[in-house]
């Protein structure tokens, strides 16, 4: 009986988290960082001639670097703070991580500080996109050789 009554206790005493301002939060933030991408991708459009589909990759490694950036500066971990997942699901989390890591380490040196944890929260990505992509790619070259889809 006690254990019950303490539940209930305790679910009249924890505040309900504000979901519906969380999400808006996130949704705000993750939409700027994709509004701002987009603007980059433009930008590498509009002056030097990329076209739509080879913009993509300097546009990503323009946005991580911008990420590894305010990070450094102690920015992103602030946004990350206001707007949750909004800060972490596009690409730019994924600099964040990676620098997080190695800026957490930087005291333990630069080869086994910085250069051994570099990858520490992001290598799992990376290994599961790379592994992810190996077998998406193996699927189609199957289903061109037996001719159900094109190249």
């Amino acid at each position: 009986m006690e254990k019950e009554q303490y539940q209930q206790l305790e679910q009249n005493v924890t505040p309900k988290p504000p979901y519906i301002k969380n999400v808006a939060k996130a949704f705000f933030v993750g939409g700027l960082i994709c509004t701002i991408g987009q603007a980059v991708s433009l930008f590498y459009i509009i002056f030097f001639n990329f076209t739509e589909a080879t913009a993509g990759n300097p546009t990503v490694a323009t946005m991580v670097f911008f990420a590894m950036l305010l990070t450094g500066l102690g920015l992103y971990k602030r946004m990350g703070q206001f707007a949750g997942a909004g800060s972490s699901v596009p690409v730019t989390g994924f600099g964040n991580a990676v620098i997080s890591a190695a800026i957490e380490h930087r005291s333990e040196g630069l080869v086994l500080g910085v250069g051994g944890n570099l990858f520490k929260l992001a290598g799992s990505v990376v290994l599961f996109g790379v592994v992810a992509a190996f077998f998406v790619a193996l699927i189609k070259y199957i289903f061109v050789m037996i001719g159900v889809v094109s190249w």
